[in-house]
């Protein structure tokens, strides 16, 4: 009888383990949905470990984590602020863990509790098809040539536009934002809504443009250009986190271990975002070509409903 019973909790321990060896790793990524494809894939060929990936924007991902609080089960988040990775650190929801290939990532790109998957820019993107002069600076989008003709993503839907509306308005008060509303600019929904009237013609510009979408969209014969404008811009680094709630935190690092490895971070410039790592090299400006504008991300997200507020009341009128 007794071996019976030891012979019964060695098969269910074998069970269990081969079950928590076979268990995937579940990440919910703000980023496009191509490249946590093309990363779980390459991730799962290397380890064997099966990933579980939910893709949306980062509202929708944020608002999937709340819904689960009382049973979570993600065990890696990529957002695409970082602001998420300070609120989310600040709450105690996140694993110390600095990975070995983030030895060539820069310091302002990780914390003790998060690294940049990759780093995203704000750009004009401009149809070359439009009849309009190409710009060079965000003050061209409110020249009378673009009567009627940008679309802003709307800052609160996007974090990274609103980073770039309080880094302008910081830096030179709201006259800009004053013009480009006097001018006609439209405020569009989120980043895709404001790029695809571009895309399609009927607007000449988005003010504010993810970098790699558009990008992408040239790569893929779209008529469209990126601008960097000279007087500056921001940048948007994607940080990947560990939640302390997992049940397959070795799982996670290995995962965020892939991400940063030789492999992982190509598969991130060949989407056309920045690697995190400065020594990967990828076919766009990096961040060393960029004027990058200065952002004290604590005092500007503290601030926050009264920017949104402003830029709400700015294009009503």
């Amino acid at each position: 009888m007794l071996n019976s019973l030891l012979r019964a909790g060695v098969a269910a321990a074998a069970l269990f383990s081969a079950g928590a060896a076979l268990a995937d790793v579940t990440v919910y990524t703000a980023g496009p949905a191509s490249l946590i494809d093309k990363l779980a894939a390459g991730f799962t060929a290397e380890t064997g470990i099966k990933v579980e990936a939910f893709q949306a924007t980062t509202g929708k991902v944020m608002a999937r984590i709340e819904a689960e609080a009382a049973n979570p089960v993600v065990d890696v988040l990529i957002s695409a602020s970082w602001d998420t990775a300070s609120d989310f650190d600040k709450r105690g929801w996140l694993v110390p863990y600095t990975s070995p290939n983030a030895a060539n990532v820069p310091d302002f790109l990780k914390t003790e509790t998060a690294v940049a998957q990759g780093v995203s820019a704000l750009a004009i993107a401009w149809n070359p098809a439009s009849g309009t002069p190409k710009p060079a600076e965000w003050a061209d989008l409110a020249k009378p040539e673009y009567k009627d003709l940008v679309n802003l993503p709307d800052p609160a839907q996007s974090g990274a536009t609103f980073e770039l509306v309080a880094a302008l308005s910081g830096a030179q008060g709201w006259g800009l934002f004053d013009e480009l509303a006097a001018n006609g600019a439209s405020v569009a929904g989120a980043n895709a809504e404001a790029l695809n009237p571009v895309l399609q013609g009927a607007k000449a510009a988005v003010f504010g443009a993810v970098d790699y979408i558009s990008l992408n969209g040239k790569a893929k014969g779209e008529s469209i250009e990126v601008i960097f404008p000279q007087s500056g811009t921001v940048i948007a680094p994607r940080p990947m986190m560990i939640l302390n709630w997992s049940k397959q935190q070795d799982d996670a690092k290995k995962f965020v271990d892939y991400v940063l490895s030789d492999a992982g971070q190509a598969i991130v410039a060949g989407e056309n975002l920045m690697p995190a790592r400065s020594d990967v090299k990828a076919d766009r400006p990096l961040i060393a070509d960029l004027k990058i504008l200065p952002l004290d991300a604590e005092a500007v997200y503290g601030k926050r409903a009264e920017t949104l507020e402003t830029f709400a009341k700015t294009f009503a009128k």
